[in-house]
């Protein structure tokens, strides 16, 4: 898709793709400019001390902004198994148990999509910090905005993992997957903090 097709997917009246699939795509946004300003310091005299480093964090990087990309596209497809699962028949017994199985693991896999989005931009909050306060002070600002991008990333993913699991059955699954988030939250404020005072110290 082009940018302007993709916006149309998503402000068109249909529930997928949505806010999951925004959240990647944030995430995913960050991981490039990551990538870029890492990109921007490799291979510069200048830098020549931070070379080795940015060069790892500008292949990291490169993964996970593939890894998130496709993750908005599974968190859509798993959004509209989620919607597939209640749409079962109910007529009887068997179909019922079928059916709440279904749905179950339906919003099982729609919790653990965005719950890994969630750890990635907790990675990516803190490549960004690193590559605003060792790379080149010329991408200060975009690596600011790749830290602010991850973070608005993470809080979106935990609302939607949150939403699903509203729903889960599995109370062991639904505390993993609290400690996971509690986790993530807990690390998101300081790495953030640290991000956009190390690119306002060399912006």
């Amino acid at each position: 898709m082009s940018v302007a097709e993709l916006l149309a997917a998503l402000a068109a009246a249909t529930p997928a793709p949505g806010g999951g699939s925004a959240a990647a795509l944030a995430a995913a946004m960050s991981a490039a400019l990551v990538a870029m300003v890492a990109g921007l310091t490799v291979g510069r005299p200048r830098y020549a001390a931070v070379a080795a480093e940015m060069a790892e964090i500008q292949q990291r990087a490169e993964t996970l902004r593939q890894t998130l990309a496709a993750a908005a596209d599974a968190d859509a497809a798993a959004y509209l198994a989620v919607m597939a699962a209640y749409r079962l028949p109910r007529e009887n017994a068997a179909q019922q148990a079928e059916r709440t199985a279904a749905i179950q693991a339906a919003l099982r896999h729609a919790a653990e999509v965005p719950l890994a989005v969630a750890g990635h931009c907790s990675e990516i909050l803190g490549l960004a910090g690193r590559v605003a306060a060792r790379g080149n002070p010329n991408a200060a600002s975009d690596a600011a905005v790749a830290a602010l991008l991850a973070h608005a990333g993470l809080q979106a993913a935990v609302r939607n993992v949150r939403i699903n699991l509203n729903g889960i059955g599995d109370r062991t699954f639904c505390e993993a997957a609290e400690v996971n988030v509690a986790r993530v939250l807990q690390t998101a404020g300081p790495l953030l903090a640290d991000a956009l005072a190390a690119a306002d110290a060399r912006g």
